[in-house]
């Protein structure tokens, strides 16, 4: 059964061009090492009357914009592998400058999922 990384983050909405330019070489890199599905997208419906909503999880502050994100593979071993190659690529440590990020990191959920459901 597929295995799904998801991540939810804020970014100031100026450095959405940013993000997104980082974000789209981080996917080629994923993708290149076995990942099957690589996403990021940005918050557009977000006012859900009745439920928490993402903005008010991730307390995002005004001229901030919320974005969900995950990486599907095969399985869960499969992910351990693709990880392992990821991180040691020097593409993406290229972009890992902790001090040049277009997102606050210490503000970012992470989580690997099973996936129970798939259709």
């Amino acid at each position: 059964m597929a295995y799904v990384d998801g991540f939810l983050l804020v970014i100031p909405a100026r450095k959405v061009a940013a993000y997104r330019r980082v974000s789209a070489k981080a996917g080629k890199v994923w993708k290149e090492y076995g990942a099957l599905e690589y996403r990021e997208c940005i918050g557009d419906d977000l006012a859900m009357k009745g439920s928490a909503t993402f903005q008010k999880r991730v307390k995002a502050k005004r001229g901030e914009v919320v974005v969900f994100s995950w990486i599907v593979y095969k399985s869960k071993a499969d992910r351990k592998r693709v990880l392992k190659k990821v991180m040691a690529d020097k593409r993406l440590a290229n972009m890992m400058d902790p001090n040049d990020m277009p997102f606050d990191m210490k503000r970012m959920s992470y989580g690997g999922f099973k996936v129970i459901v798939d259709m």
